[in-house]
């Protein structure tokens, strides 16, 4: 493939690809907008948790994409070239009910100019719209192929099914992914979304069937499911007032992206394991007890765990 852009000056910790958009977020306090999407929201928290990580995404040359671009800057994300591609960013209205779950209804246009990775960096990070919706769906595809075997690659569908067409269509691209894929992370609606006939632990083996090393299923306040090949271990949620859970799951996928680059040569034994489910489930903890995606710095995570 030819590269029609670099990435970084240098090289990062995490390259994140997907989309990034704005949270039109509508609940009995009005009307307010954030910067958002599932793999933004990812590259965020991993910029608040002092990781080196850059973003790849298309977003518009607007002032809701300078919004963007401004609110990666100050967690030290680098926007990486190209992502400015578009005339128009893309929204996600999302409708907070009483218990502070949210729905979405999305405008988004996924189209990702062709690009080649000048190199690996340790961990490669994409999912949500991004892995489904064509045209950009296939370049992501194409990046992933790249890197396989170069760095670790972590991936969180993320499902909208208002987006994905039919089942049988979604759960074919998913599966194609996965083989490319080191670490797959979803949530339990997720995993009953695309396996309605298996339990959580078995669709968490069927992942590890079709590939990936290491399988995450999260269940909110019911805690988190961890599986290898070898082990399958339960880490529990830690308890939180909830305000909303808007980016929960990204601030999870932050933190355990963290954990897996600093777990040293211990691998993924059930130690590593524990430790690193333990420190994303504080992290979704601290951001449902506030409003938005909003993920905690690295001094509140370890604040939090010192607690």
């Amino acid at each position: 493939m030819t590269a029609t852009s670099s990435l970084a000056p240098e090289p990062l910790d995490v390259v994140v690809v997907g989309e990034a958009l704005i949270d039109i977020v509508q609940s009995a306090d009005g009307v307010a907008e954030y910067p958002g999407g599932s793999p933004a929201n990812v590259a965020y928290g991993l910029g608040r948790l002092d990781v080196k990580a850059g973003l790849l995404t298309a977003i518009g040359r607007d002032e809701r994409g300078d919004a963007i671009a401004a609110h990666l800057q100050s967690a030290g994300v680098v926007l990486l070239p190209g992502s400015k591609s578009l005339q128009e960013t893309a929204t996600a209205t999302a409708r907070i009910a009483a218990d502070g779950s949210a729905t979405y209804t999305f405008d988004i246009d996924w189209a990702l100019a062709p690009l080649a990775l000048p190199y690996a960096p340790r961990i490669l990070h994409t999912g949500s719209i991004a892995t489904f919706l064509e045209p950009g769906a296939g370049v992501v595809r194409s990046l992933l192929e790249q890197a396989r075997g170069g760095c670790m690659v972590t991936y969180d569908p993320n499902i909208r099914p208002d987006l994905l067409g039919s089942h049988r269509e979604a759960l074919s691209l998913f599966e194609e992914i996965v083989p490319l894929t080191s670490v797959v992370r979803m949530s339990g609606s997720d995993a009953r979304w695309l396996y309605p006939d298996k339990t959580l632990e078995d669709a968490a083996s069927h992942l590890l069937a079709l590939g990936t090393g290491l399988a995450v299923i999260t269940q909110g306040a019911q805690g988190s499911l961890m599986a290898t090949r070898h082990i399958q271990l339960s880490v529990p949620a830690i308890p939180s007032t909830v305000a909303d859970t808007i980016g929960a799951g990204d601030s999870y996928m932050s933190a355990l992206i963290m954990g897996l680059l600093l777990r040293g040569s211990d691998g993924l034994a059930p130690t590593v394991l524990e430790r690193i489910g333990s420190i994303a489930s504080m992290a979704a903890s601290i951001t449902v007890g506030r409003p938005g995606a909003n993920p905690p710095t690295h001094r509140e995570l370890l604040a939090g765990m010192a607690r």
